[in-house]
């Protein structure tokens, strides 16, 4: 019996031929990964190891990321203590504010993290990296403490689910789109411990923005990874990057081997053709609760968020300028839009993305998690309602516990700013999508597909 691509990279790094559903292994890592919040207890729970110094000072990322630029003592406070064991330990891979930005874009685009790396961090959106074949998961400090001293970490070997999405991806819809119709489909605890595997058509038409958008929200399934088979894509993608200065751990995957087995045994296979999806919208609250953006349409908003670590891309920004230009927003909403990372502000910018924000009256602000779980920049007050193209939209997550979030992609969001209530792109532009200039230059193709590309 053949394995599947999680199989395929748990075995390698285990020191295993194989290994199946329910194995206990201990595995060695690739890439340990902390923030601020998390970083300073994972540091402490590794010295209570008895450990004095991290296996490998090239190994260990951290980076602030959550309450940056910090608004208030106990933030900074966090901060501090996370440069100054990173100072202690001489750490390579730390990331100081305005040189890092969302971790979870920021690693990929800075080639730090590869396909068949195993990695895990002490954040449950770490899942994303699977967007580029990594097995990568969030782990709490306690276990990343002890990974940090000795490099290696135990799993259960998860089951695998397959979803094989079908079909032409239709105007407007991308990998938001697309994850939340899975999660709406399978529920919150639908892949409870497994690891998510997708293809079929419509994912090989995703970019990999699109994909790593997906990986991200594996975690809001219940997912223990979201993982997407190397491809042509992925290999243009990593192989743009800076190259990064360590070699991957246990015996390495050769490029040929990162697909499942034609043989692989999954728990479970889903079919789906995506040809006639709408853009869709995650009611309050929980990510499950999607619906297409027609029956979400004319709740009145007052912010819209574009940013986060699930569509602060580059790609998703442009998606959106496309809506607002030549458009201004409500004059009851705010928008807020948060580029993930330096590099991404930067090309943004000279890329004239900032003059349809700003004409648009957006607030463009600093790389940062934000206002995505309530941090700053943009917390809701009572009984306010976003729509904010983050992961999650549980009670209180934004702000006040009477606040509303209303998930969505970087399309529906930038409608809705001009609408002022949510509001299918259709409704503001009038047509289905075409490539923007910016986005055809950097990936040889429009970043969505469906309607005119020119």
């Amino acid at each position: 019996m053949g394995l599947t691509y999680a199989e395929k990279i748990l075995a390698a790094h285990a020191g295993r031929d194989a290994v199946r559903p329910g194995d206990l292994i201990q595995a060695e890592l690739d890439l340990v990964m902390a923030n601020e919040v998390t970083g300073p207890p994972a540091a402490d729970e590794m010295y209570k190891t008895g450990a004095k110094r991290v296996w490998d000072r090239g190994r260990v990322v951290l980076l602030p990321d959550h309450f940056t630029p910090c608004s208030n003592i106990k933030a900074a406070d966090l901060c501090r203590r996370m440069k100054d064991f990173a100072r202690e330990q001489e750490l390579e891979l730390y990331f100081e504010v305005g040189r890092c930005g969302v971790e979870h874009a920021f690693l990929p685009e800075q080639g730090i993290v590869r396909p068949g790396d195993l990695m895990i961090g002490a954040d449950s959106h770490t899942v994303t990296y699977g967007g580029i074949g990594a097995f990568s998961t969030g782990v709490g400090q306690t276990d990343l403490g002890a990974a940090m001293a000795t490099g290696s970490s135990w799993f259960r070997v998860p089951e695998t689910l397959r979803f094989n999405l079908s079909g032409k991806l239709p105007a407007w819809v991308g990998g938001k789109d697309l994850i939340l119709y899975t999660i709406g489909r399978i529920g919150v605890d639908g892949a409870r411990y497994a690891a998510m595997e997708f293809g079929g058509a419509a994912i090989a038409e995703l970019s990999v923005e699109g994909r790593l958008t997906m990986a991200n929200m594996a975690i809001e399934a219940g997912g223990k990874a979201g993982l997407f088979p190397p491809d042509a894509k992925t290999w243009e993608y990593v192989d743009g990057r800076p190259a990064r200065a360590f070699a991957q751990r246990g015996r390495h995957l050769e490029r040929s081997e990162m697909v499942p087995d034609p043989d692989a045994a999954y728990a479970q296979i889903y079919e789906w053709d995506i040809s006639a999806l709408r853009p869709q919208v995650a009611m309050p609250h929980l990510p499950s609760n999607a619906r297409s953006v027609e029956e979400a349409a004319g709740i009145r908003i007052d912010q819209v968020f574009i940013g986060s670590c699930t569509n602060g891309r580059y790609e998703d920004l442009a998606v959106a300028a496309q809506v607002l230009r030549g458009r201004t927003v409500a004059d009851h909403v705010r928008l807020i839009v948060l580029p993930a990372t330096p590099e991404i502000w930067r090309r943004a910018m000279q890329d004239g993305l900032f003059d349809v924000f700003l004409d648009a009256g957006a607030s463009i602000g600093p790389p940062s998690c934000g206002p995505c779980f309530g941090g700053s920049l943009g917390v809701l007050g009572a009984g306010e309602r976003c729509v904010s193209t983050s992961n999650r939209n549980f009670v209180g997550r934004m702000g006040h516990h009477t606040s509303e979030v209303y998930l969505a992609g970087p399309a529906v969001a930038a409608a809705s700013a001009v609408a002022g209530e949510i509001a299918a792109p259709e409704d503001v532009v009038g047509v289905g999508p075409s490539t923007p200039p910016e986005a055809a230059a950097a990936t040889g193709a429009g970043p969505w597909s469906g309607g005119d590309e020119r």
